[in-house]
């Protein structure tokens, strides 16, 4: 668990927590950027570690996911060092307050602790100084998901 400035960031592990993990996702992806709805929830969130970041007063602020084991080996390609690091959300109102900051540092803690070494992600590349901050390098050619650029991204941990 992390603290920040009026926040904490948990791992999300009731079904209310994760509840709001989706809703923060729903907000930023599908209102936000456009995202449809289908492509925006996928097979990896039952088997993903959600992270949630709310407020003192319980109003939940951002999230993100980990992918990593057996559950994940489609996109891990199964290698048990390699995790990925997704659907990192911040809410409008929790911008520039460390959130997303906040939020990448817990699943990186967890990665660690599933005995992961090595972080990939799939920045937005308007993100890409944002990761990039966080020690994140970016590799491959640019590309396209769900409408909007990528970049992908590797951070050994």
């Amino acid at each position: 668990m992390s603290r920040g400035a009026a926040y904490t960031v948990r791992v999300a592990e009731d079904p209310a927590d994760r509840e709001a993990c989706f809703a923060v996702r729903k907000e930023v992806f599908v209102g936000e950027q456009g995202v449809p709805e289908d492509l925006e929830y996928d097979v990896h969130d039952t088997v993903a570690l959600h992270v949630l970041a709310v407020r003192e007063d319980g109003e939940p602020l951002g999230t993100g996911r980990l992918l990593h084991g057996p559950g994940a080996a489609e996109p891990t390609g199964g290698d048990p060092s390699l995790g990925l690091l997704g659907r990192l959300a911040v809410a409008r109102p929790a911008r520039g307050l460390g959130v997303g900051v906040a939020l990448v540092r817990a699943i990186e803690d967890a990665a660690r602790a599933r005995g992961v070494t090595t972080l990939d992600l799939h920045a937005q590349t308007h993100a890409l100084g944002f990761y990039e901050r966080l020690g994140y390098t970016a590799y491959g050619p640019e590309y396209e998901e769900a409408g909007i650029p990528h970049q992908g991204m590797r951070r050994t941990l």
